[in-house]
């Protein structure tokens, strides 16, 4: 195998990177950096300092495949690919990957694919700093700014419930934008954000998401971890 995945137990970033890759069928090698209680990845991998020297995170993606290099430059085996950013990462495995047509995570239509584009990115930076926002407030849920933060959840909630009425999945075809708010929402729910009765088309729509192979294959390792270490599970999670 030529492309390397690295992650961490509770990364959301890393963990769209890989169901990502499993839903498209690239073979990979996986490697979870150090993790401590502190929620810090210490010691940092030396190859994510590598490839990402200023923020220091997961994911991080290196592909050393010869025919990568024969398409970029005309020879092989030199340089090859490190990328780091789940989104660029998205992009990459798209190019990369481009057949078989079926096992596609971008919509086919320039409209459809801007739509799913435009949704993973609002998954990413519009719902999921609301949810950052919590990790902070545990002890104070009933704090204006926890308060506050749940409720923008809830309206982003409503809004795709919204657009699921005539789809089963955020931009028509299963996408990397599912990926990506599948992950956003296991950790809003872990923060006490979670989805509610008000939205039955998006409760719905998250166990068609749950039961995907590639999906359960990466979120239940991370669910035994939490469990492992005492934390708390997502309820709809707890099987």
């Amino acid at each position: 195998m030529t492309m390397h995945i690295y992650s961490g137990p509770l990364s959301m970033f890393g963990a769209k990177v890989e169901i990502a890759a499993r839903e498209k069928g690239v073979p990979f090698e996986l490697t979870m950096v150090p993790f401590t209680k502190d929620d810090a990845y210490e010691p940092k991998h030396p190859e994510v300092l590598r490839v990402n020297p200023v923020k220091q995170q997961v994911p991080v993606l290196t592909d050393s495949s010869d025919d990568t290099d024969r398409v970029e430059s005309g020879v092989g085996g030199v340089g090859g690919v490190a990328l780091f950013d789940s989104t660029q990462i998205f992009e990459y495995l798209e190019d990369r990957y481009p057949a078989p047509a079926h096992l596609a995570l971008w919509p086919a239509g320039i409209a459809e694919r801007a739509r799913a584009r435009q949704l993973e990115h609002q998954s990413d930076e519009v719902f999921f700093p609301n949810v950052i926002r919590l990790f902070g407030l545990q002890h104070d849920m009933k704090s204006a700014p926890a308060v506050a933060a749940c409720a923008a959840c809830a309206r982003f909630y409503e809004t795709l419930e919204a657009q699921l009425a005539t789809r089963e999945y955020l931009a028509g075809p299963y996408s990397f934008a599912d990926i990506a708010f599948y992950m956003a929402c296991v950790f809003a729910d872990r923060k006490g954000a979670g989805m509610t009765e008000a939205t039955p088309r998006l409760l719905a729509w998250r166990e068609r998401v749950g039961a995907r192979p590639a999906v359960r294959a990466v979120v239940d390792p991370m669910m035994r971890f939490l469990a492992s270490q005492g934390r708390g599970v997502p309820t709809f999670l707890q099987r």
